[in-house]
Parts: structure tokens; C-alpha cells; sequence
């Protein structure tokens, strides 16, 4: 089993900046992407980004060029940096591990993590 626990939310004005993070424990050595995604009220939950052990990254159109996903693998830790925030990013963010094939279940989520942005 993988633990995921997400620390870093919080209430900033638009324009700001918040760094997310995501600490792994439990079986981490079968991760093999983590990511982070968000829901909005009365939204469905979205992807905002990726990052592969290759890594390889993707990112929503919507913040790509403003939100950089980042890992320390030494700490099992992962990132989601937020610069340039807008009204529309407040959401709730959730982590998510995504293990290889071979070991199951393959998606792990965090409890989530608030972030609002104020005008």
C-alpha cells in the first residue's frame, strides 16, 4: 500500500504563489508516476499534472507555463509549485500515485488539500 499525505494548501491572492507538497510512504519503490489533480465545487475532478519516473510531464492547458510539478525522490516527496494563481485555481487538490502494473491497486490518493484564491 502507498500513503499519500498532502501538506502546503492555503488562501492567497490572485497573482500569488503556493507550493504543494505530497509525501509518500508504504510501498514507494512501486510508484511510478505522481501527479496532482483538483476538483472545484459542482466540478468534476481534473488533471492539473503529471510526472513520470521517466520524466516525463504533462500539464492541463489551463496552467501550463504557471504551475510546475516537481519530486524528490530521496524524500519521496512531490511538488506542485503554483505561480501567477487565479480566481479560477481554487479548488481542492488531491495527489495521486500511479504504480506500475505489476502491483495493485494501481491508484493511491491524498485526503486533499484546500487552496483558495481570493480576487
Amino acid at each position: 500500500q502507498v500513503q499519500l499525505v498532502e501538506s502546503g494548501g492555503g488562501l492567497v491572492q490572485a497573482g500569488g504563489s503556493l507550493r504543494l507538497s505530497c509525501a509518500a510512504s508504504g510501498s514507494t519503490f512501486s510508484i511510478n508516476a505522481m501527479g496532482w489533480y483538483r476538483q472545484a465545487p459542482g466540478k468534476e475532478r481534473e488533471l492539473v499534472a503529471t510526472l513520470s519516473n521517466d520524466l516525463s510531464t504533462n500539464y492541463a492547458d489551463s496552467v501550463r507555463g504557471r504551475f510546475t510539478i516537481s519530486r524528490d525522490n530521496a524524500k519521496n516527496t512531490a511538488y506542485l509549485q503554483m505561480n501567477s494563481l487565479k480566481f479560477e485555481d481554487t479548488a481542492v487538490y488531491y495527489c495521486n500515485a500511479k504504480t506500475y502494473p505489476w502491483y495493485q491497486p494501481r491508484d493511491y490518493w491524498g485526503q486533499g488539500t484546500q487552496v483558495t484564491v481570493s480576487l
